[in-house]
């Protein structure tokens, strides 16, 4: 009788954890971007198996890690992401893919836990994570209970799930690549043109509903057809690729900065009138004329001519007439150049 309750038990348990993992499913099936990734999956592993510390470490050479980095560079995941030298990282897991459990002497693992932890005692479970057949992280998980994962115990249940969300990894990936390709400029990796329209009549209707300054600058690089005929479309390309580089580094991080077409760039400035956007062309201008690009072992002169607008000018009505405004006072300035 008593073999008998113990079967119902186990059968019991069993059942309870092919629910919990048929909800995890469910969950993968429904998450297509790094957010739900790491806000939601993560939160649902914490919640279905009552784990009180859930979090991914990741290596940064791979693509995982690239794409995830250009969509959000210095990261916005705090304790659910960790980043990890490969070659640490290896040190820890070795070549093998099966989980490792560990409740004792928790320092050695320190370079994979959440940036600020202090707590080193109770168990851990390292459960590598693949994309495209290589371990590129590992998901991981911690309880105050020495006992919760203990070496030497059965770890089937921790493949299971390190597959389903090495499953998750590779779906976010395609769907991230393909709303990369909607919004974002392929060559200089800026947002397009129709995202930065949006982005635009967006925030000039902010900036007309609470009073708040809002100004573009649109500009082109200066006779780029003569560095296309001189250097080559291949260089032209990389000059292209620079400049954009340039901006973006030298704007706020509340600033917009896109390709428009060809060699024309537009930036947003939210919260700024036009001293303050006077003295952005100021330093880009200043910036282009004393730093030169060095490609293939040429140095290239590269200089960008600039137009201001701002939502307080005469005849800008919206966004439209906003950025045409801008785009006007560039070719007066470009203009004056040939003058």
């Amino acid at each position: 009788m008593n073999d008998v309750k113990g079967i119902l038990e186990v059968l019991c348990r069993n059942a309870e954890i092919a629910e919990k993992f048929f909800a995890i499913e469910t969950r993968i099936l429904s998450i297509h971007n790094f957010r739900d990734l790491f806000d939601k999956l993560l939160t649902e592993i914490h919640d279905r198996f009552d784990v009180p510390r859930v979090w991914i470490a990741m290596t940064e050479d791979n693509d995982v890690w690239r794409l995830l980095d250009r969509m959000t560079p210095g990261g916005t995941f705090g304790e659910r992401l960790r980043m990890i030298d490969a070659e640490a990282f290896e040190g820890i897991v070795g070549d093998g893919l099966s989980p490792i459990l560990a409740n004792e002497g928790l320092e050695r693992f320190s370079s994979l836990m959440p940036e600020g932890t202090r707590d080193l005692s109770g168990s851990l479970a390292v459960v590598p994570l693949t994309y495209e057949g290589r371990a590129i992280g590992s998901l991981n998980l911690w309880d105050e209970s020495p006992e919760r994962y203990a070496p030497g115990m059965e770890v089937s249940l921790l493949r299971q799930l390190a597959v389903k969300v090495s499953i998750c990894l590779a779906n976010v990936m395609a769907h991230e690549r393909l709303a990369m390709l909607a919004f974002r400029d392929p060559l200089t990796d800026l947002l397009n043109r129709r995202v930065m329209e949006q982005v635009l009549r967006r925030e000039f209707d902010r900036s007309k509903r609470y009073g708040t300054e809002l100004a573009v600058v649109f500009l082109d690089i200066d006779r780029f057809k003569h560095i296309n005929d001189r250097y080559g479309h291949d260089t032209g390309d990389e000059v292209l690729k620079w400049v954009g580089s340039r901006l973006m580094a030298m704007s706020r991080q509340s600033d917009v900065v896109a390709r428009f077409a060809g060699d024309e760039f537009v930036v947003v400035l939210p919260s700024t009138g036009a001293d303050r956007a006077y003295r952005f062309v100021d330093r880009l201008q200043t910036f282009f004329l004393s730093t030169h690009l060095a490609h293939d072992g040429k140095i290239i002169p590269v200089s960008v001519s600039c137009g201001i607008a701002t939502a307080a000018d005469a005849g800008v009505t919206d966004a439209v007439s906003l950025l045409k405004k801008a785009d006007e006072r560039l070719y007066q300035s470009k203009n004056s150049k040939k003058g």
